[in-house]
């Protein structure tokens, strides 16, 4: 949910969502911990515990952060700031903000997440530090990033008061408000550090690769070797990972960056539900070594790698019609497309285009369909013993079609008749012919 410098967000709204986020959303992330990793991946086990043991028993299962855990994050968390600032890369400008800047990035993502990769895998390989003490010790650091988020946001609310980067920020006079869905657009820490580079791509989405191969050698060191859906699982979390930051230039013009001040909200997302709720799948597996045998493991894997593709295709696809101001072939021919206009905050008249053809033809988010089917298929390796695995597809699934939802009615705003006019050409939201 993004803030306009239009106030979207009443306050009951806002008090609404913060108490649930922080009343539900930390005890969640520790049940689905425990209920992977000490209840046999079974809800009614772990319900079944609650219930005789109560919310004393709750509290006993709540893992305290230990000086370990807070070890490992500070570690992770200062080498992937030193790679984002450190590497070489290319100099990307980002759109232009609601206040008319344009933030500069340094386009370095796949160099941080092969570095990240080789020299975890290294440290694992020299006998140098073995990544099984990341899973033993994973209840703890879920519990200390629920902690640390929450301390890193007030120091993001200060910042925001006191020292804003840019002139898209700004208080809405309600504390509460400001704290949650984040005062500044673009924080920086200097000219060059980018604060929601950061927390999302650098911390968050670069923990879903640790923790992935954290959990194939987990199971490796536990077992001796490695199940073939725990490979399929890893290789596709892997495929979808290194594609996001193959992408992530792209990833700087979507919602998360371009709309959504960095609040409570979107760092407790990257910072925990990230590493937490969109790996659970891989920590299932790691108690739970189905196999699948060869043949259906090269079916899933080979599916599993289309969807990633096809996701892929759809976002290049319109970042180069937008690069070529429509000039470039789709599928073979010339683009159909419509010629938009719409207004800027400060009354200025821009020109837009908007695709109506390729995969942008079938339906107006297209793309989330085969994203919402690449996780499935990284899910199903761990077969239908158990619903907890499906929880994040399950997740992804509500949280993308109530962005597309939020991203039409962003544009249904913004471009007024044109877009009436795109919504007769593309009728269907998310899937062709059904919504």
């Amino acid at each position: 949910m993004g803030s306009d410098s239009k106030m979207v967000h009443s306050p009951m709204v806002t008090y609404a969502s913060m108490l649930s986020l922080l009343s539900l959303c930390p005890p969640f992330v520790i049940l689905l911990w425990y209920t992977m990793v000490h209840a046999d991946g079974s809800v009614l086990q772990t319900w079944d515990y609650l219930r005789l043991n109560g919310l004393e028993g709750f509290i006993k299962i709540w893992p305290k952060p230990t000086a370990t855990a807070w070890k490992l994050i500070a570690c992770y968390a200062a080498f992937e700031a030193a790679l984002q600032l450190w590497l070489p890369g290319k100099r990307v400008e980002g759109p232009i903000s609601p206040a008319g800047n344009r933030p500069v990035y340094k386009a370095n993502g796949v160099l941080a997440y092969a570095v990240t990769l080789v020299t975890y895998l290294g440290l694992w390989w020299f006998g140098i530090f073995n990544p099984t003490i990341v899973y033993d010790h994973l209840g703890e650091i879920y519990s200390a990033l629920i902690f640390g988020s929450f301390v890193f946001c007030i120091f993001l609310y200060i910042k925001g008061q006191v020292a804003p980067s840019s002139t898209d920020s700004g208080s809405t006079g309600n504390l509460i408000i400001d704290f949650y869905w984040g005062m500044e657009l673009y924080p920086r820490i200097g000219k060059n550090f980018d604060i929601k580079v950061f927390t999302n791509c650098r911390f968050g989405m670069m923990s879903w690769a640790v923790l992935a191969v954290t959990y194939c050698i987990k199971q490796y060191e536990t077992n001796g070797k490695v199940a073939d859906s725990m490979l399929v699982n890893t290789i596709l979390m892997l495929v979808y990972v290194t594609k996001f930051f193959w992408w992530e230039a792209g990833y700087w013009n979507t919602m998360d960056i371009a709309h959504d001040r960095a609040g409570f909200y979107i760092c407790w997302g990257c910072l925990v539900w990230v590493p937490s709720i969109y790996t659970s799948p891989g920590m299932y597996l790691v108690n739970h070594p189905v196999n699948l045998g060869v043949q259906l493991s090269l079916y899933i894997l080979l599916a599993g790698i289309l969807c990633v593709y096809i996701n892929y295709d759809c976002d290049r696809q319109r970042q180069e019609f937008r690069r070529t101001n429509g000039k470039n072939l789709v599928w073979g021919k010339a683009p159909s497309k419509i010629n938009a206009s719409y207004t800027t905050t400060t009354g200025e008249t821009k020109t837009s285009i908007l695709l109506t053809s390729g995969w942008w033809g079938l339906a107006r988010h297209f793309h989330y369909v085969p994203e919402i089917l690449g996780a499935f298929f990284w899910t199903v390796p761990a077969l239908f013993d158990h619903f907890l695995p499906y929880f994040y597809v399950v997740f992804l699934t509500i949280l993308l079609f109530d962005r597309a939802k939020r991203d039409d009615d962003r544009c249904k705003s913004k471009y007024g008749k044109y877009w009436k006019l795109y919504c007769e050409k593309v009728p269907y939201r998310i899937i062709p012919g059904i919504y």
